[in-house]
This record gives C-alpha cells, sequence and structure tokens, in this order.
C-alpha cells in the first residue's frame, strides 16, 4: 500500500446513519476542500436501513466501517476517530449542515499549536426552539465540566491523534469530548463555521428524551475529570 495512503497527514471521520440523499454531494465538497492535502476519509456506517454505504463512491483513501446495527453518534465518532490513520483528525457530520469548505481553517489552527479546535455555529439555521435548547444546555454543561466551550453540539471538530487517548467511550461521549480533552491538558481554541439548512431527510441524531441522559453523564464526566491520573515522568 502506498505509505500516504497508509498514514495520511488528514483522517475525515464522517457518522452516517440514514443519509443517502446526501453521499453525492458530500463527498465531492469534502474532495474539494481537501484537494491540497494528504488525506483519508472515514465513513462509518451507523447501520443504516437506506443505501447509505452503497452511495459512497469507492476510492484507494476512502473506508466504510459498516455497523451491524445503529448503535449511536458516540460509538460512530469513537470507532471512526479509533480507526483513523491520520496525524490529524477531522470530525464532520453527513448531513451537510457542516460545510467541509471550512476545514482548512480548522488545519490552520492545529498547525498554529492548538491540539483540539472546535467549530461553533455562529449562524445556526435551525428551528428557533433547537437552537434555545441548545444554548441552555450548552450553558450548564460548559460551566459545569469547565470545558468553556459555547457548542459541543456542532460536530465540525480537528484534534492532533494524540487527544484520542484521551476519549472514553460510553453513549454520549460526542457531547464532552472539549471536556475530556481540556482535562487531559490539551489545549482547545473554537472558531465560528458555516451552518447550513438541512436539504434531506430529517435530523437523525435529535433531541428526544436526551436532556436527562445528558444531564446524567455532565455528573459522570464531572466524576471522571476529577479522578483523572496526572503525572509525568522525571527525565534521566
Amino acid at each position: 500500500m502506498n505509505e500516504t495512503i497508509a498514514s495520511p497527514a488528514v483522517s475525515v471521520v464522517v457518522p452516517v446513519f440514514n443519509e443517502e440523499e446526501n453521499m453525492s454531494i458530500l463527498q465531492p465538497e469534502l474532495r474539494a476542500a481537501l484537494a491540497d492535502l494528504d488525506y483519508e476519509i472515514v465513513f462509518v456506517d451507523d447501520g443504516s436501513t437506506d443505501r447509505s454505504a452503497e452511495k459512497i463512491e469507492p476510492a484507494p483513501n476512502v473506508r466504510v466501517l459498516r455497523f451491524e446495527k445503529n448503535t449511536g453518534q458516540s460509538a460512530a465518532l469513537y470507532a471512526g476517530v479509533r480507526a483513523a490513520r491520520g496525524q490529524t483528525i477531522v470530525m464532520i457530520d453527513s448531513d451537510l449542515q457542516n460545510d467541509p469548505a471550512d476545514i482548512p481553517r480548522l488545519l490552520e489552527e492545529i498547525s498554529r499549536g492548538a491540539d483540539l479546535v472546535c467549530g461553533y455555529r455562529a449562524k445556526r439555521k435551525d428551528t428557533m426552539t433547537k437552537r434555545l435548547t441548545s444554548r441552555i444546555a450548552n450553558f450548564v454543561r460548559s460551566r459545569f465540566t469547565k470545558d468553556y466551550v459555547r457548542d459541543t453540539g456542532c460536530t465540525l471538530k480537528a484534534m492532533r491523534r494524540e487527544c484520542v487517548d484521551a476519549l472514553v467511550p460510553f453513549k454520549g461521549m460526542h457531547r464532552f469530548i472539549p471536556a475530556l480533552v481540556r482535562g487531559a491538558g490539551y489545549r482547545l481554541v473554537e472558531i465560528p463555521v458555516n451552518h447550513r439548512p438541512r436539504r434531506f431527510g430529517q435530523t437523525k441524531y435529535g433531541f428526544g428524551s436526551r436532556a436527562l441522559l445528558a444531564t446524567v453523564d455532565m455528573f459522570g464526566v464531572r466524576w471522571l475529570l476529577s479522578r483523572r491520573l496526572n503525572y509525568k515522568i522525571r527525565g534521566s
């Protein structure tokens, strides 16, 4: 296998669940955004019941992980980042609301010394109810976990691959990636990113009854961060 494919500079991880209409649009957008880079794309099909996986165009630098059944966004992201081979890992949604054109801006912040770059949706294209609920949830979570990130619901992020070791696999993990990474001593920055209206289908990873679960998760993450082992090996 070509060495650049085996260990690319950038891995883009894309969780997919019943987004077949979006695949033929998303891939060309990703190719255009990454045209000047050595990259791979890791699609994680989270048990789709439509033809999402079949709509992914094969290529030497494209891999598809397929779950046996729908397991959730946290599992899809965690499996994807663990499988990624790149020195920098980008996470992006497959619903076209995240804009691949923002990826180079995230990577620029990594090149400037950031360990994790979190996009925040300055002008969200969602319903008023969804925006308000998200704003309240982000306010509470940010201060309780001390991640000081304004929009963890935005999947679009970039991080150095060593940050993967700070992640803990549990349902709901994707909401606490900044808290876990910051808690491990890494440097975070935020930048505004484009947010687009959904063109096809409907939200698959929706609100539902997640408020209570997110609250329980928040207490769990707070406990975990308070019990994290922090040590450095003394030089010889």
